[in-house]
């Protein structure tokens, strides 16, 4: 200020150097501590959306898991005596009673209970999880000795295509005698034979690989090849083309839509369509493989007796032919009852899984934490 340049700097009566009171201006002021302001520029703020954004997407991805292994385990193990009936229902050439609609499987699943125990239920699934695991293990083997690629994607060559349905042909012919050995395991009957071992799925389908010449009215299993790869390749083809459309369809619906759980509803989604298309074409396929094998099943007309099988077809035509004739159109679909049982148990599992596993997320979910920017706040340096 002007006509005070002349005097020195003084606190308090007493004199400051002005050399030391520049030098500590930063940090001292008179002997004594400087208090600065905390810079919060560094300090991170949690964005409220952000943090609900990020727990949002971990709940789905959790809940995508467990619905996955719930699916597995429902697919492998829960839904098998739905299986059992209808495979019992498509092989019979004289039951009068179709069982078209579940609710007449119903008091027949009660008689089969009284009757034989729960177990009946039950027979065969050891070894239709051997089957699939066979499946798999030599659609892995054939992946890796030759150049037939295991999976495909919407970016896949027309030949790599190509190479992976031949890859599929071979897999399932290879399979072709052992699952005709684990279908009679299924529909056979546990009070009038007996009970098969674990592994015995493998020493029948030995022996029905090795039966190339006709027995009595068994067919062998190389003239059950072309429709057996046939039906299962189609099959297959029809559920691919069917899982793609509604996975798309699915994701326009809705962009924010968890990736896994909406592979795991097209993928049951085609499952079902799958088999309702092929359902046909599975009751002639079931027939052929059990003529002449000597199987006793239980009738399911009532529930309380068995019945042997006794066919004769010359062929998948033929066998075609004859059940339009004699059984009429529904004959072809009999046992369709337990079909929308399998998926309708299936499909309400997967739903109650979801329903619980979300809930449960929101329960433990933490409430957002915003870190506010106080009004002040200091430190001190030294």
């Amino acid at each position: 200020m002007a006509g005070l340049s002349g005097y020195d700097r003084v606190y308090r009566g007493r004199q400051l150097d002005s050399r030391q009171y520049q030098d500590n201006l930063s940090e001292k002021y008179y002997d004594r501590d400087f208090i600065r302001p905390l810079d919060l520029t560094s300090l991170p703020i949690l964005s409220e959306e952000n943090y609900q954004s990020d727990n949002d997407i971990a709940i789905k991805k959790s809940v995508g898991i467990g619905c996955g292994l719930v699916s597995l385990i429902t697919e492998n193990l829960l839904i098998h005596p739905f299986i059992v009936l209808r495979r019992q229902c498509q092989v019979n050439p004289r039951a009068t009673t179709y069982h078209l609609v579940p609710i007449t499987l119903i008091p027949v699943m009660i008689r089969l209970h009284q009757t034989q125990g729960l177990n009946t239920l039950w027979k065969g699934i050891g070894s239709v999880l051997l089957i699939r695991g066979l499946t798999l293990g030599i659609e892995d083997l054939l992946s890796k000795i030759t150049p037939w690629p295991k999976e495909i994607d919407n970016n896949s060559s027309i030949k790599a295509f190509g190479q992976h349905i031949l890859l599929k042909c071979v897999s399932i012919g290879i399979v072709a005698p052992f699952y005709s050995a684990s279908l009679v395991e299924t529909v056979q009957s546990e009070i009038a034979s007996e009970k098969p071992g674990i592994l015995d799925v493998f020493r029948d389908g030995a022996i029905r690989l090795l039966e190339v010449g006709t027995k009595g009215r068994l067919i062998p299993i190389y003239a059950l090849l072309t429709p057996h790869i046939t039906y299962g390749v189609a099959k297959y083809l029809f559920g691919l083309i069917v899982r793609n459309v509604v996975t798309r369809i699915m994701f326009l619906r809705d962009r924010r839509s968890q990736e896994k759980l909406v592979k795991l509803h097209a993928t049951l989604i085609s499952m079902c369509a799958a088999d309702v298309a092929f359902y046909p074409l599975e009751t002639v396929l079931h027939r052929l493989h059990l003529q002449g094998t000597r199987t006793i099943i239980d009738n399911l007309d009532s529930g309380r007796s068995v019945m042997p099988l006794l066919t004769g077809y010359n062929g998948a035509f033929d066998c075609y032919r004859t059940i339009i004739n004699s059984e009429g159109t529904m004959g072809l679909y009999k046992g369709f009852g337990a079909l929308v049982l399998q998926f309708g148990i299936h499909f309400l599992v997967l739903k109650a899984t979801k329903y619980i596993l979300t809930e449960i997320g929101t329960i433990f979910k933490t409430k957002s934490k915003v870190v506010k920017t106080p009004g002040q706040m200091y430190y001190n340096d030294a």
